[in-house]
């Protein structure tokens, strides 16, 4: 897959099916709102205000940004020469039944779709437009070719993780003059989304407590991504109502089951096994963030139960005790197994999950989460899919929360969400080239943050941030790569 290209870029775009000549005077990644006002773009999990402090920061040279985004470039799936290998239909799971064998393909997908995220989010903090080129590339070749998801039971959970994960992709490509942005919706709709909705409703014809949590959660993340992707107010709307209230194990009150005195709530897969619990507060985590960009505040719902059972995780990941209830004396349900007791955790084990949720509750929030900012400093600089292994649960997240999630403390801990604003169209009517959120943030804020907490941005946290990831700061300027405005976007 990751091959020298033997065409021209723009001979690729054709042949994946983009338009040709559709460059226009439309500026790329400037925040818009959709008809209507209901929706922000970009507006998954990421803002254009996310974008443009990326940049900037990176181009001062501050710290974690720039290990963070040492981590990005240093990944193979993050290079403009990735080639991408597009398959009509993409299978998961193996199914033991005599004659229903298949090829279990997924794998090319996750791998082009980390591919094409990572491009992107390369794109708009280096603004080397070669980048979003090449995710543009990825993501227009495979709304070309794919047509369905399949396999085993295990079908649901590649609905849930890859669609949550290519509309992130898309979202951030979706103003680029070669993307074919209605198509690609349409392959949300039809191979992704219905299968993550027929799951959240049937539960693959088992009664609603028999999957684990995370099946749950990855097709809320998708059926949520789908419906901001493709301004549709319903899908958003389920997917919200399914989070709060839902039959299954991922609903909050489910997957959190017990909140205690101590501030902490317990995580229900703790009882299964880290690596589950770990993807689930990863997977909820982006479902919150996902609905905050768009003005729903899930992260405080039911008295901020999501940073309670975030908190419980986080502690026994530290190696630290928690307590655990078994899941049969809360709530006896048939189907899914009752685990007894805490299951073991390692320390070393980690998933790029936590500058997310540790960032929200202390920077946007103000609040205190201590387990959450010592394993958020413990994981920095988060890396992505390819960073954490070969197989499939390496890939479960997007990643690079070090570099796009940092953020400084808020002035106001106490303001509502409010759907990303857009942002007014910058520089002149005569320059074609897509507008970047490198440099659209010129005037965006790269200096320290005050206070002593390991989350915080800028370079007072480079001791901690960095003492804990065993990293070494890089200047900003090696790191800033060079801006390549090629033909494509004036004259060919």
């Amino acid at each position: 897959m990751h091959v020298t290209r033997q065409i021209s870029r723009r001979t690729m775009l054709k042949a994946t099916g983009a338009a040709a000549g559709a460059v226009g005077l439309a500026t790329f990644a400037t925040p818009s709102v959709a008809a209507g006002g209901t929706f922000a773009h970009p507006g998954l999990l990421h803002t254009g205000a996310d974008l443009a402090r990326m940049a900037a920061k990176v181009k001062a040279g501050a710290s974690p940004y720039t290990a963070g985004y040492a981590k990005l470039t240093a990944n193979r799936h993050a290079q403009s020469d990735w080639t991408p290998n597009p398959q009509a239909i993409v299978y998961r799971g193996v199914e033991l039944r005599p004659r229903s064998t298949w090829p279990q393909n997924y794998g090319i997908l996750y791998n082009d779709i980390h591919a094409a995220y990572q491009n992107a989010l390369r794109y708009h903090v280096s603004g080397d437009s070669a980048h979003a080129d090449t995710a543009v590339v990825i993501l227009n070749a495979w709304s070309a070719k794919l047509t369905k998801v399949s396999g085993s039971a295990d079908r649901f959970l590649l609905a849930g993780l890859q669609g949550y994960q290519a509309a992130n992709a898309a979202e951030l490509v979706r103003d680029h003059p070669d993307f074919e942005l209605g198509r690609f919706q349409k392959m949300m709709l039809d191979v992704f989304y219905s299968v993550s909705e027929d799951f959240l409703v049937r539960h693959n014809g088992t009664p609603a407590p028999h999957y684990w949590p995370n099946w749950d959660l990855c097709n809320m993340a998708c059926a949520l991504a789908t419906g901001i992707f493709c301004d549709d107010q319903t899908k958003v709307e389920q997917a919200v109502e399914y989070f709060k209230h839902g039959v299954g194990m991922g609903s909050i009150k489910h997957a959190i089951p017990v909140v205690r005195d101590d501030g902490l709530a317990e995580w229900m897969e703790a009882g299964r096994d880290q690596g589950h619990s770990l993807l689930g507060v990863g997977l909820m985590g982006t479902v919150c963030e996902m609905a905050w960009n768009q003005g729903i505040d899930l992260y405080g719902y039911d008295d901020n139960r999501f940073l309670k059972g975030a908190q419980y995780v986080a502690k026994w990941s530290l190696g630290g005790n928690v307590p655990y209830t078994p899941y049969a004396q809360v709530d006896r349900r048939p189907g899914i197994q009752q685990p007894t007791q805490v299951a073991p955790a390692d320390p070393a084990q980690m998933r790029p999950v936590w500058a997310m949720i540790a960032n929200h509750y202390t920077k946007r929030r103000g609040l205190s989460a201590t387990y959450l900012t010592q394993i958020a400093a413990k994981a920095a600089p988060e890396g992505g899919g390819g960073d954490y292994g070969p197989n499939s649960g390496g890939f479960d997240q997007l990643g690079f929360g070090t570099l796009a999630f940092t953020r400084d403390k808020a002035t106001d801990t106490k303001a509502t969400p409010k759907p990303a604003a857009s942002a007014p169209a910058s520089g002149a009517a005569s320059d074609a080239r897509p507008q970047t959120a490198a440099t659209a943030s010129a005037s965006a804020s790269a200096s320290p943050a005050g206070g002593s907490d390991l989350a915080a941005t800028g370079s007072g946290e480079i001791v901690g941030w960095t003492a804990a990831a065993g990293v070494t700061a890089v200047a900003g300027g090696l790191l800033f790569l060079r801006r390549r405005d090629r033909g494509r976007h004036g004259a060919s």
